[in-house]
């Protein structure tokens, strides 16, 4: 059962990765500057979220837990991938849909993510100790 719930998570959130390109490519309106940036940014941020969220595997938790450390593909360079990407692809929308308000969601998630990211370290911290200190200090954020 854990693994099929671990399938369909997947798929859900595939899915919702590919609607919100989907959106933006398909939406009535001028293919502007603005439009092509946030599909620009757009398109590798959906592609690079989703790899993070792979490579996370079943590490992936909505509260703080420490199964493994992972430490390979993306997350060798930046701790936080998820959030990281997930930030690009609301500044994105902001952009393609060109709906300026849509910024004010950075405004909330920047801080929550931030906070998140520290309890996550917290976590980790306390279960995987010298080696997640050593992890830390070779990535960003």
């Amino acid at each position: 059962m854990d693994d099929l719930r671990y399938k369909v998570l997947l798929v859900v959130q595939l899915c919702a990765a590919a609607g919100l390109l989907t959106l933006i490519i398909f939406l009535p309106g001028e293919w502007n500057l603005q439009r092509w940036a946030g599909l620009a940014i757009a398109v590798p941020a959906v592609v690079l979220l989703f790899v993070a969220r792979f490579q996370l595997g079943r590490s992936f938790a909505v509260r703080a837990q420490a199964h493994e450390l992972v430490t390979h593909g993306i997350y060798s360079k930046i701790r936080n991938p998820i959030y990281v990407f997930g930030a690009f692809l609301i500044l994105a929308l902001a952009l393609a849909l060109q709906r300026p308000f849509i910024l004010i969601f950075l405004v909330v998630v920047i801080p929550v993510q931030i906070i998140r990211a520290r309890k996550e370290a917290a976590v980790l911290e306390a279960k995987f100790g010298d080696e997640y200190r050593r992890y830390r200090e070779q990535t960003w954020f």
